[in-house]
C-alpha cells in the first residue's frame, strides 16, 4: 500500500477524509513490519490486537463526527526505553526481559490522546545509550538502505522503523546524538527539542527515571519521515506534565525571525575531532546556497570550542571513581562552556552543520569522535535534522539545522525550506 510511504498527516488526513479507515491502515503497517522486520530487526514487539481495537475506535468516532485528534489513525512506535502499559519493555538487558510497565510515559499517552496508534517498540542498544543498535535481548538492527551499515544509536530500531515504512512516525530520545545521528544514517527527520518543552516521566536508563538534574542532556523528540510531521508531533507531545517538574509550566513568547533576509546563518564544516566527506561537505555547501538564494546571509564559522574534552570527563563521571569535587568541577566548566557559546552564538540565528563526519558507517566502526552533535547537546540548543543529500553508495547524509533556545520552530521552519529544495526522504530499496 502506497499510502504508508506518506507523511503521517497526510495518512491522519486521509483517515479523516474516508479515504481509508485506521483499521486498514494498522493492518498495512502491520504487514509491513511483517515483511521487514525480519531483515532489519527494528521492531522488537508488537501488539495487533491492542493497535485494532485503538483503531475500531478511531474509525467509530469518526464516522459519529466526533474529534479525533490531529494524528487520527496514525500508527506510531516508540523506543524501547520508553514506558509503554502492557507491552514489554526490555531495553536490550536481560534481566528486564519479561518487563511490562503499568503506565504510559506521558510521550505515549500524549500521542494516544492526539488520535495515534502505538504498533509496536523498537530497538536500542542496553539501557538505551550507545551509538550501535544491538543488544543481546533482540539482536543487531541494520540499516534499511544497506544492512552491512549501522542505522545509528541509540535511537537507531526508530529511524529503521520509520525509514521502511513500518512505523509513520514515533518518539526516541537524544543524550548526545541518538536522536539526529539515526535520522542522519536512516535518511529521516528528527528534532532534539529545546530541554524543558518535552516531559520525561516515564523514560529509563539504568538508574530509572530520567530527569534534568540527573542527566541534563538527555531529551525525548519526535521522529518522522517529513519536517513538516516534526511540528505537528512537537506540539503535542510538549507542555507541562505533573510527572516531570524540569519541564517549564507555561510556552515562552519568543521573537522569532520571520523575513529570510534577517536570518544570519553560520555554516560549519568540520568538528576538529573528524574531518568531513567530500560528499558531506558538499551537501552543507548546498544547503547554504539554498539559503542565500533566499536572501539569508550565510557565512562560515567554526565554533571556538567544540566540547569534546568536557563531555568525556562528563562520561567519566559515570562511573565510580570520580570525587564528588572532581564532578562539581565539572559542572563550574560545564556552565562555562554553555556562557562561551552562548555569547559567540549571539551573533548568529542558526547553525547549519552536518550531523556525522560521514553517512551511515559498517557495523561497529563508529566513533564519538565523528559526530557533530555534542556542542548542542551541552548546550541545551534545539536541533532539527532532514535528509540533505546522498552519497555514491545511495546512503542519506543529513544536515543539522540548530537554534537559540526556545526557537524549535524556526529550526523547523529553516529546514523545511531545506527538504522542500534539497530532496528530503528517499524511499530505500527493500527486499
Amino acid at each position: 500500500m502506497e499510502l504508508i510511504w506518506k507523511s503521517a498527516l497526510d495518512q491522519a488526513n486521509a483517515v479523516v477524509d474516508g479515504e481509508i479507515s485506521a483499521t486498514e491502515l494498522v493492518h498495512a503497517h502491520l504487514k509491513q513490519i511483517e515483511s521487514q522486520n525480519p531483515f532489519i530487526n527494528a521492531v522488537v514487539q508488537t501488539d495487533s490486537d491492542q493497535a485494532l481495537n485503538r483503531a475500531g475506535q478511531v474509525d467509530r468516532a469518526i464516522r459519529a463526527g466526533k474529534s479525533v485528534g490531529p494524528l487520527a489513525g496514525v500508527p506510531f512506535t516508540v523506543k524501547d526505553n520508553i514506558e509503554t502499559a502492557d507491552m514489554i519493555s526490555a531495553i536490550g538487558v536481560p534481566e528486564r526481559r519479561r518487563t511490562v510497565p503499568d503506565q504510559d510515559a506521558t510521550v505515549v499517552h500524549r500521542m494516544k490522546a492526539a488520535g495515534a496508534i502505538l504498533i509496536g517498540k523498537t530497538n536500542c542498544p542496553p539501557w538505551g545509550g550507545g551509538l550501535e543498535t544491538d543488544n543481546p535481548v533482540y539482536g543487531q538492527t541494520v540499516n534499511p538502505y544497506d544492512s552491512a551499515r549501522t542505522p545509528g544509536g541509540s535511537s537507531g530500531g526508530q529511524a529503521a522503523a520509520i525509514a521502511s515504512a513500518m512505523s509513520a512516525c514515533g518518539i526516541g530520545t537524544d543524550s548526545g546524538g541518538s536522536l539526529r545521528y539515526p535520522a542522519h544514517a536512516c535518511g529521516i527527520a528528527t528534532i532534539n527539542p529545546t530541554p524543558g518543552r518535552v516531559p520525561l516521566t516515564g523514560i529509563l536508563d539504568d538508574m530509572g527515571n530520567l530527569g534534568v538534574r540527573r542527566d541534563p542532556r538527555t531529551q525525548a523528540g519526535p521522529m518522522a519521515r517529513s519536517v513538516a510531521d516534526l511540528s505537528t508531533l512537537l506540539k503535542v507531545i510538549s507542555g507541562p506534565d505533573i510527572g516531570d517538574p524540569g519541564v517549564i509550566p507555561f510556552t515562552p513568547r519568543v521573537q522569532e525571525t520571520n523575513a529570510p533576509d534577517e536570518l544570519r546563518i553560520a555554516v560549519q564544516l568540520d568538528n576538529g575531532e573528524v574531518a568531513p566527506s567530500r560528499e558531506t561537505i558538499a551537501t552543507a555547501h548546498a544547503a547554504a546556497q539554498v539559503l542565500s538564494e533566499n536572501r539569508a546571509a550565510v557565512s562560515h564559522a567554526e565554533l571556538p570550542d567544540e566540547g569534546m574534552s568536557l563531555i568525556k570527563e562528563i562520561w567519566r563521571s559515570y562511573g565510580d571513581e570520580m570525587s564528588a569535587k572532581e564532578l562539581y568541577e565539572i559542572l563550574g566548566e560545564w556552565d562555562q562552556y554553555r556562557r562561551r557559546l552562548s555569547i559567540w552564538f549571539a551573533s548568529y540565528d542558526l547553525i547549519i552543520r552536518p550531523v556525522n563526519a560521514t553517512p551511515a558507517p559498517l557495523h561497529g566502526t563508529t566513533t564519538p569522535n565523528a559526530l557533530y552533535t555534542v556542542p548542542f547537546s551541552l548546550t541545551g540548543w534545539p536541533a532539527v535534522v532532514m535528509r540533505g543529500g546522498t552519497s555514491t553508495e545511495g546512503l542519506p547524509i543529513g544536515l543539522q539545522v540548530i537554534a537559540h533556545p526556545w526557537q524549535d520552530r524556526l529550526a523547523i521552519r529553516v529546514a523545511m525550506t531545506l527538504e522542500h529544495h534539497l530532496g528530503g526522504w528517499h524511499k530505500p530499496a527493500l527486499p
